[in-house]
């Protein structure tokens, strides 16, 4: 069953005579399941194949184990590390009264010795211990992912599939540049709608023409590169067919908001709702830390220094924001924002510069945040007309 939960703590009273408590350590080929049974000396471990099936009935099959011992089970509880098999074994034991839980990977304490020994038993048996830390609601555990419904899922979708497009045309486009530059040949726009009929027209310093086998190789690049701009295409057209039908949601409203915004785009936009501010964020605080915008202080003793961004949350995000705060000094320079910056920034350092525009796109994502959830518009935030 579902329940309301804190990422650092479980706030259910925990009886550990009556909780079936099962960790999983979840590989491609196999699932290692160890279990503290009340009511058994030993701490039993399963190996299983990838069957959901099977898992459960393990779990029921101990349940009776404890039962038999005289100790009723009233509540089974099972955790795993978020991985590469996401969310949808939750889901499925969610559905089938059994409490689920994900582990942030990074959050389980582990031995800082050089070469600790690492093997699945011993990763169940941090696992364990985390997991039952948490379930007494001892902080510092170890933390929980939210787990989202298949339809939240599939709503980001889109936009990360548009981000790896992006990124895979950006890949081609420097990949032709290359060759190009490898013959000597600068200065020509490979982004032109006609860039790839022009190749046959360039000519290097030599004065001689571009050679064939290069000149094959580009064209099949540029119609790699005209198949994936076709597929965004089709991606943004998509979107903005779904933000008109679903202008009375949360998130159409929340898209319509931050829209308004000079300097924000409505893939920006979309982003930041899908994947920040439609999660039940506590406060300014913990937004910060989701983005992975937060600092990462290393003091011990009379040492006081600063690691730099503990890069702990969501990277796409992270990389958006810093984006948009670069944008936004342009796009509203004499914002309140832009004028903060520029008096952080008026050693003219570049190295301060870089710094302080993570704390813009902080205070920046912060002010989209309560714009969006809460509807306050910050004085000085220019927005587009209505």
């Amino acid at each position: 069953m579902a329940h309301s939960i804190n990422a650092s703590r479980c706030l259910i009273p925990f009886d550990q005579g009556a909780t079936l408590v099962a960790v999983v350590e979840m590989g491609q080929a196999s699932w290692l399941v160890a279990g503290l049974v009340p009511g058994l000396e030993r701490q039993p471990l399963k190996k299983l194949p990838v069957d959901q099936d099977g898992l459960l009935q393990l779990l029921h099959r101990w349940r009776l184990e404890a039962v038999r011992n005289g100790c009723p089970i009233q509540r089974i509880a099972v955790a795993f590390e978020a991985g590469r098999d996401g969310f949808w074994l939750a889901r499925w034991l969610q559905a089938r009264t059994v409490e689920a839980y994900v582990i942030h990977a990074s959050s389980v304490p582990v031995s800082r010795e050089h070469r600790r020994a690492k093997t699945d038993r011993l990763d169940t048996e941090l696992l364990k211990r985390a997991f039952v830390g948490w379930l007494r609601g001892e902080p510092n555990h170890c933390s929980m992912a939210s787990i989202p419904s298949q339809e939240d899922e599939d709503a980001r979708r889109p936009s990360r599939e548009r981000e790896t497009l992006v990124s895979e045309c950006t890949r081609i486009v420097n990949r032709i540049k290359s060759n190009l530059a490898r013959l000597g040949i600068r200065g020509f726009k490979v982004t032109l709608r006609r860039a790839a009929e022009r190749l046959e027209t360039l000519r290097t310093p030599e004065g001689t023409a571009v050679p064939v086998n290069t000149i094959a190789e580009m064209k099949r690049a540029f119609a790699r590169l005209e198949s994936l701009k076709q597929q965004i295409k089709e991606i943004e057209n998509v979107r903005g067919a779904h933000l008109e039908q679903s202008s009375d949601t949360d998130r159409g409203t929340m898209v319509r908001q931050l829209r308004q915004v000079v300097g924000v785009g409505v893939e920006s936009a979309d982003m930041l709702v899908q994947e920040v501010f439609l999660r039940p964020l506590r406060d300014r605080k913990a937004v910060a830390r989701y983005a992975g915008l937060t600092g990462a202080p290393d003091e011990s003793g009379q040492k006081r220094r600063e690691r730099g961004l503990a890069k702990g949350g969501n990277a796409r995000v992270r990389r958006a924001m810093i984006q948009l705060a670069w944008g936004h000094l342009v796009h509203q320079p004499n914002g309140p924002l832009a004028v903060w910056y520029r008096k952080r920034t008026a050693d003219a350092r570049g190295g301060t510069r870089k710094t302080m525009v993570v704390a813009l796109a902080r205070k920046l994502l912060i002010t989209l945040w309560r714009l969006a959830t809460s509807g306050v518009v910050p004085e000085g935030l220019a927005l587009r007309a209505a």
